[in-house]
C-alpha cells in the first residue's frame, strides 16, 4: 500500500514538472523571443517607415530624359506657331503683317458704302484702307489720290498681294483704291469699299476695273 503511494506521489510530481515546463516554453522572456515569435512590434512605427522611404526618394537622382524625349522637346519648342487669333492659317512664304491687313479689312465685307466713313457704320475706299491700316499703326494718306503718292510704283511684273491698287474713276484723276488680295495670271482681286455695293472683293477682269485701272504701289517693304 504504501509503495502504491510513492508511486502516485512520483507520477503526481512528473505531471505538474511537466505542465509547468509546457507553460515556461511559452513565456517570453526577452524582446529577441518575441521578435522571433512574431509578437512585438519594433518601435520603428509606419511613420518612421515612410520617413525612412522619403528621404531615400530624396537622395535618388532624377532619371535623366532619354536622347529621344530630349529630341522631341527641342523639335517642339522650335515650332513656330502660325496662326493668328482668329486660327486662320498663314503661309509660311508670305508677310505675316500683309496677311493680317488683308483678315482685317475682310472683316468688314459687306459693309455699306459711306462717304467719308472710318468705321462698321459705313467706308469709303480710302477710309477702309485708311483704317485697316491703322490698326497697325501705319498712317496712310486720307484721300486715295494721295495714297497714290506715297511707296513705289509697281511694274506689272511686281505685283503682290497686300499691294495698293488704284483707279481712275472720275476724269484722268486717281480716286479710287483697293487692296490686293489674289492674283491669278492677268487678274487681280482686290479688295475695295464700292460705292454701289459697300465692301466687296472685285476683279480687274471686270470690265469697269479694266477701264479704269491706274497703277499699284507697294506701301509696305
Amino acid at each position: 500500500m504504501a509503495k502504491l503511494k510513492y508511486i502516485a506521489t512520483i507520477i503526481l510530481i512528473l505531471t505538474i514538472s511537466s505542465t509547468a515546463l509546457a507553460q515556461s516554453s511559452k513565456i517570453v522572456t526577452s524582446k529577441e523571443q518575441a521578435i522571433k515569435k512574431g509578437i512585438y512590434s519594433s518601435p520603428l512605427s509606419e511613420n518612421a517607415v515612410a520617413s525612412t522611404s522619403t528621404d531615400k526618394r530624396k537622395n535618388e537622382k532624377p532619371k535623366a530624359s532619354s536622347k529621344k524625349e530630349a529630341k522631341n522637346k527641342e523639335n517642339k519648342s522650335s515650332i513656330i506657331n502660325t496662326t493668328n487669333d482668329d486660327d486662320i492659317l498663314i503661309d509660311e512664304e508670305s508677310n505675316y503683317l500683309v496677311e493680317q491687313l488683308i483678315n482685317n479689312a475682310s472683316d468688314n465685307l459687306g459693309t455699306r458704302y459711306r462717304s467719308g466713313g472710318t468705321s462698321k457704320d459705313g467706308f469709303d475706299c480710302s477710309g477702309l484702307m485708311f483704317s485697316t491700316f491703322k490698326k497697325f499703326d501705319i498712317t496712310l494718306p486720307r484721300s486715295s489720290h494721295e495714297m497714290a503718292k506715297i511707296g513705289k510704283v509697281l511694274e506689272k511684273d511686281e505685283y503682290k498681294v497686300g499691294d495698293l491698287i488704284f483707279f481712275k474713276t472720275v476724269s484722268r484723276r486717281i480716286s479710287h483704291v483697293g487692296m490686293i488680295t489674289e492674283i491669278n495670271g492677268d487678274e487681280i482681286k482686290f479688295i475695295h469699299s464700292s460705292t454701289s455695293l459697300g465692301v466687296i472683293v472685285s476683279s480687274t477682269k471686270e470690265a469697269y476695273y479694266q477701264r479704269t485701272f491706274a497703277q499699284v504701289n507697294r506701301v509696305l517693304e
